[in-house]
């Protein structure tokens, strides 16, 4: 099998680590300064390494392999989120490119081809998954004319022609020319380290389902209205919120999630009751029957508590992604990689983070690599995987590239 280079590969990784350094974490917003100098550092690397790099007008940066023949695409995303974690995303991108390097070093890999890649805006800054989603065409020209930065209202057209990228024809995967997709990721998650494993095999990327929920209630005087007449908007949504979590666990499967990622009141005052109530609501599973049974209670709750309340409760779906199964053979061939390195120790197990890859499975076979997170921390700067954990991941993600394409 291949070898890796273990100072190589933790060298780009500590290098990549100091574009947008913060604390011991990276800060590289989706086209940010500091992210479009990490996409000119990746492109530098991968023609080093024998591939025709290529930065496309949504910004995925692409090396193409010079080998003949069906080659495997691997990679990630290298921007980051606010203030985060140096592994997110650059894990998979650097594993893919030393993967393209350790087959042109080995004479009896040499004929096996390696894309490398680096999709836009995958953590969502000016939109879901940009990149990937252009890449296999389910993005379009009105997309990217409405996509707006989260933060600052910037248009993406605008952060586009700014980085020098505007203008440029946007890559579409051909899928005749791969053989299936790989992506290599930490867990996010603390199932691996609490386990003792050291590997995990991507069975499936969870659906996100994803609601507004809004109530309208009557704006008075905190300290003139009576608690008989009033129609406390806020009151009436930390009720049905409470409602959804003890309801939730009897309708959810043994690894489902549900949060409450933002709630606003208006008018937000002190010494006003709420006359508004708004909260983000969403939930995950990989199980479709799952998920229906969790939307069915959530519709459930709303409606007896419109039943039973004096504040009208509307539930409005905001997005809904459907579950990405990954390919058999390429999962087989991840679990005989990883029994090779870490025999016992390896795993199958779903994700409950999406992932570029549950847009590539769309259009051709998919895998996904998990390495443990030390604390199960992501999204912080903060986060972490041991060295010795980095290099394991990236023998077992290389050979099981090779198995794959040698199996073609």
């Amino acid at each position: 099998m291949p070898v890796i280079n273990p100072e190589r590969l933790l060298g780009d990784l500590y290098e990549l680590r100091k574009i947008g350094a913060y604390k011991t974490g990276v800060h590289r917003p989706t086209l940010s300064p500091e992210d479009v100098q990490s996409r000119q550092w990746l492109a530098e690397r991968m023609q080093r390494a024998g591939l025709e790099p290529v930065i496309d007008g949504i910004a995925n940066v692409v090396g193409f392999s010079r080998v003949s023949g069906r080659k495997m695409l691997a990679g990630s995303h290298i921007e980051t989120q606010n203030h985060a974690g140096w592994l997110d995303g650059a894990l998979g991108v650097i594993y893919a490119l030393e993967a393209a390097r350790a087959f042109a070093e080995d004479p009896a890999c040499s004929g096996l081809g390696v894309d490398v890649v680096a999709f836009a805006d995958e953590e969502g800054h000016f939109g879901n998954f940009m990149g990937s989603r252009s890449f296999v065409g389910v993005l379009g020209e009105e997309d990217i004319d409405k996509a707006r930065d989260r933060s600052n209202g910037t248009p993406l057209r605008d952060a586009l022609a700014k980085a020098g990228y505007a203008g440029r024809p946007r890559l579409q995967i051909d899928p005749s020319r791969y053989a299936g997709y790989f992506e290599a990721h930490i867990e996010q998650g603390d199932t691996l380290e609490t386990s003792g494993l050291r590997i995990g095999v991507v069975t499936a990327i969870v659906s996100i389902r994803q609601y507004r929920i809004r109530v309208t209630g009557e704006q008075n005087h905190a300290g003139t209205a009576s608690m008989a007449r009033r129609r406390d908007a806020g009151l009436s949504l930390v009720r049905l919120l409470a409602a959804i979590d003890r309801r939730f666990p009897e309708v959810a499967g043994e690894r489902s999630v549900w949060t409450t990622g933002r709630i606003v009141l208006d008018p937000g005052d002190p010494s006003i009751v709420p006359g508004g109530a708004e909260a983000l609501f969403q939930f995950r599973d990989s199980d479709p029957a799952v998920l229906d049974r969790m939307h069915a209670a959530l519709v459930e709750l709303v409606a007896q508590a419109n039943r039973d309340g004096r504040c009208p409760i509307e539930l409005i779906s905001i997005s809904a992604s459907t579950p990405a199964v990954m390919d058999e053979r390429l999962q087989a061939a991840l679990d005989k990689a990883a029994e090779r390195h870490a025999p016992g120790k390896h795993i199958r197990m779903p994700s409950g983070a999406g992932h570029d890859a549950q847009y590539l499975a769309r259009k051709i076979p998919a895998a996904m690599l998990f390495v443990p997170s030390i604390g199960g921390i992501s999204h912080h700067w903060t986060e972490n995987t041991s060295d010795e954990d980095i290099v394991l991941g990236a023998r077992v993600f290389v050979d099981a590239i090779a198995d794959a394409l040698k199996g073609e």
